[in-house]
């Protein structure tokens, strides 16, 4: 259904199976659930409030998208147990808009590719909220909050399980809402309220870029169901397709934080922790990447396009890594690091059918060891007071044993060490770069090296090296509720790599994104593997030689390079936006008003003041008083006198 009958004209590699998609039945008749519960658990909340829902609202929430993962995961093995060929299915619920050639329904689309999405989204947000049961446990809003992580996962669910580009538009949206709610949910602090602005202002522009691909798709071919355009693409021209492409790239990196839309992402950690582990494991981050695939079928016949993807997944896959490399805040440099791993995930979407599916698993296995990564991070700074500041860490592997093991499990997962996740994840992305770009791949290399120095940087500051605690600051373990999560992650952190057991996920997700038979690289596979593994732990080694071997101060030195000051100004990212796109808008703005008041009001309003002001002149002179009148007559009497005596 999601792929193109043209595309295997356009490679003679590359088979992509076109296949309608079946009318949903049995357990999978019930999958507008998955999205009504945890709506219905946000409706519920919000309408108790706070204060009558105070001791039992976080069940709530957690219970909705619990029965949400349930239903996903039966859901799964039902289209598991299915031909290749019948995974596919389509519910209509009801007509949505309908006007002219216009008719949109609200449908639901499940596929290979949402169904991985929907157990994503459903296992680990769920992790996220069992979390939040103990991270939240003292905040007096703890309902409120609980409301707002469900309509974040609805929204997001909605998207991905979306039939069109207009349904997926509505989840989109409903995503940035709950971000935005979200990162400014403790809105008393100015810098919580400040960033949930710029996130939400940031992905209005992504969002014009979505809105406009759609209109233009729906001119193009008079619909906005996948089927139907993936059906018709291949009739139109290039040159649209493009438009199209670029247009939905737009959306991506506002989404997913890709540059030149990347600011929000690091602001957006003023949020509560749990909301950072959600925002960069289960949801948002990971619309881009879906959108990119989902829309295979513009991509693969729109190359400019598609080689826009592969420019801006490369910059920001290094940019996000230098970034990490300077931040001493943990969840800074942890978000520096989500928008490097996009970066690769979106990289692999920009090289075709031979990327698509590596780009998934890749979002799969970043879902879990991140989601750990934050989570243990959360955990960190519940044992700090709420400290986030690596240089005031130290030596807590044995104050933490259960947050150390988690996270370096996860640690050793994005790295990229076999056999845990991001080894074969990660590694199968750069060298598919390597065979088709090699100077595409060499970057990727030189990020998965920058990503070694960055994450054994943040171990060796946290765990590891000489104390450096607050006076008073005494760390203690996290309670079970807490625990519990980043132990099951960590254990998916390890254990991820075997989705790709027997190619089992890229046959998986062939219906959707085609099959192409890769080609060999100009080096063998194993000698690929082992340069990458020698590049990171050559990053772990500058690590250690930088952090673990010297006395880490515990004020971050001023006295550093200009490529550190740069890092740490997130690459002057922020000075750039105001300089190319702020300044200018504010100039713009005020010039219009100065022109609006001076200009226009002036035309309309210029006449009657100039009256206004005639009449206030004639009133002065008509003042009724006798004696002004007397000397306005002698006044024009000596004037009429010397004017004579003038003449003569």
């Amino acid at each position: 259904m999601h792929a193109l009958s043209a595309l295997a004209l356009a490679s003679s590699e590359t088979h992509v199976p076109v296949v309608a998609p079946a009318e949903a039945d049995g357990v999978l008749n019930l999958l507008w659930l998955v999205i009504a519960l945890p709506l219905a658990g946000a409706a519920v909340l919000l309408l108790l409030g706070n204060r009558r829902s105070q001791g039992y609202g976080h069940w709530i929430g957690l219970g909705t998208i619990s029965v949400s993962f349930l239903l996903s995961l039966v859901s799964f093995v039902t289209l598991l147990g299915r031909d290749e060929g019948d995974r596919q299915v389509a519910k209509h619920l009801w007509t949505w808009m309908e006007a002219g050639r216009l008719d949109v329904g609200f449908d639901i689309l499940y596929d290979p590719l949402s169904a991985l999405f929907l157990l994503l989204i459903t296992g680990v947000g769920s992790l996220i909220h069992l979390y939040s049961v103990g991270y939240m446990a003292h905040d007096p809003r703890r309902s409120r909050f609980f409301a707002y992580l469900n309509l974040f996962v609805a929204a997001m669910l909605t998207l991905v399980l979306a039939e069109n580009y207009v349904g997926l538009f509505l989840g989109w949206e409903g995503v940035g809402l709950a971000s935005y709610l979200l990162i400014g949910f403790w809105q008393h602090k100015p810098s919580a309220a400040a960033a949930a602005k710029k996130a939400f202002v940031i992905n209005r522009v992504g969002d014009m870029g979505l809105g406009l691909a759609i209109f233009l798709m729906f001119a193009t071919f008079g619909t906005t169901s996948f089927s139907g355009i993936s059906a018709l693409s291949s009739g139109a021209t290039e040159t649209t397709l493009n438009w199209i492409g670029v247009l939905l790239l737009v959306g991506a990196c506002g989404k997913s934080a890709q540059v030149p839309l990347q600011a929000w992402l690091l602001d957006a950690m003023e949020g509560p922790t749990p909301v950072s582990a959600l925002i960069h494991a289960a949801t948002m981050v990971t619309a881009g990447v879906y959108l990119v695939t989902r829309s295979n079928f513009i991509f693969e016949l729109a190359p400019a396009a598609q080689t826009a993807v592969v420019i801006v997944a490369t910059v920001t896959l290094l940019w996000g890594a230098i970034i990490g490399c300077a931040k001493d805040d943990i969840k800074k440099g942890l978000a520096g690091s989500t928008m490097s791993q996009i970066g690769y995930m979106m990289l692999g979407a920009g090289l075709g059918v031979a990327g698509y599916a590596f780009a998934i698993f890749h979002l799969l296995t970043h879902g879990f060891f991140k989601a750990n990564m934050f989570l243990g991070a959360g955990s960190v700074m519940h044992a700090m007071d709420d400290d986030v500041d690596m240089r005031h860490y130290g030596a807590l592997n044995k104050a933490l044993p259960v947050t150390f093991a988690t996270f370096a499990l996860g640690f050793l997962a994005i790295i990229g060490v076999p056999p845990f996740a991001g080894f074969w994840s990660k590694d199968k992305i750069i060298e598919t770069a390597l065979v088709e770009n090699p100077v595409v791949g060499i970057c990727a290399l030189l990020g998965a090296g920058i990503t070694g120095f960055y994450m054994t940087r943040m171990m060796l500051m946290t765990f590891f090296t000489q104390k450096r605690w607050e006076k008073g600051v005494h760390p203690h373990e996290s309670p079970k509720v807490m625990t519990i999560p980043l132990i099951v992650l960590a254990a998916l952190s390890a254990l991820g790599g075997l989705m790709l057991a027997g190619n089992w996920i890229v046959d998986w997700l062939s219906p959707v994104v085609g099959h192409a038979e890769h080609e060999e690289p100009p080096i063998p596979v194993i000698l690929i593997t082992l340069i990458t593994i020698a590049v990171v732990a050559a990053g772990v080694a500058l690590a250690w030689f930088l952090v673990g071997k010297q006395e880490v101060p515990r004020e971050a030195p001023a006295d550093v390079s200009f490529a550190t000051k740069a890092a740490r100004a997130d690459l002057y990212g922020d000075a750039i936006n105001d300089t190319l796109v702020v300044n200018p808008g504010l100039a713009t703005v005020r010039g219009s008003v100065g022109a609006d008041r001076t200009l226009v009001d002036g035309l309309f309003t210029g006449g009657a003041t100039i009256v206004a002001g005639t009449g206030e002149l004639l009133r002065r002179l008509q003042n009724g008083y006798v004696r002004s009148y007397a000397l306005g007559i002698l006044g024009g009497a000596v004037l009429l006198v010397l004017t004579l005596v003038a003449v003569n």
